[in-house]
């Protein structure tokens, strides 16, 4: 990555932090911390490594991100309006009535959102049929997930909701862990 690519990175997650203050001050409610702890993760994503088209939200080839620790919705608002997917001044409508940002992603509602998310521990099941799905249409399209520490304690990420001898459970979490080394490789 050049300077010039890391500089409007950090600049983008700059905005994307004061999308998520923006956001939770608007709905008088929130959880800004988890979303600016992960304000870093979501810019990176949406900015460098997610195949995403703002204009098309629902193309098929693009690759999937499920937000497993859901409550954590302000700071994926934040990045997909600061990506192109919605303005940027809906932020502050954040929980109202009438709006389409509630406190938990809704993938009918928000554009650019890939899974309904909420309950902690889910998201993971639900990045692993994605990506299961996706492998079986022969697709290169990529599913990325993020949990918080609520969504690691849960069942399904607990000892009980694994299945080792599951052999489509084990592909999804060959292709996740492996997604994430090639991450971390850089």
């Amino acid at each position: 990555m050049t300077k010039n690519e890391e500089k409007a990175l950090q600049a983008a997650a700059c905005r994307v932090r004061m999308g998520v203050l923006t956001a939770t001050h608007g709905a008088k409610a929130g959880h800004p911390g988890g979303s600016l702890s992960a304000a870093d993760v979501f810019t990176y994503l949406y900015f460098k490594e997610l195949n995403v088209d703002p204009k098309q939200p629902k193309m098929e080839n693009r690759d999937r991100f499920v937000l497993s620790k859901g409550h954590t919705a302000s700071g994926l608002y934040a990045a997909l309006a600061n990506r192109g997917f919605f303005p940027v001044d809906d932020l502050p409508t954040l929980r109202h009535i009438d709006s389409y940002l509630q406190g938990l992603p809704n993938m009918n509602t928000v554009p650019g959102v890939d899974m309904s998310t909420g309950s902690l521990g889910q998201g993971i099941s639900c990045a692993c049929g994605m990506a299961l799905g996706l492998k079986k249409q022969g697709s290169a399209a990529r599913v990325y997930t993020l949990l918080g520490d609520g969504a690691l304690q849960e069942g399904q990420v607990g000892w009980h909701g694994k299945a080792p001898n599951d052999e489509e459970y084990a592909q999804g979490m060959a292709e996740l862990s492996a997604q994430l080394a090639e991450l971390e490789a850089g």
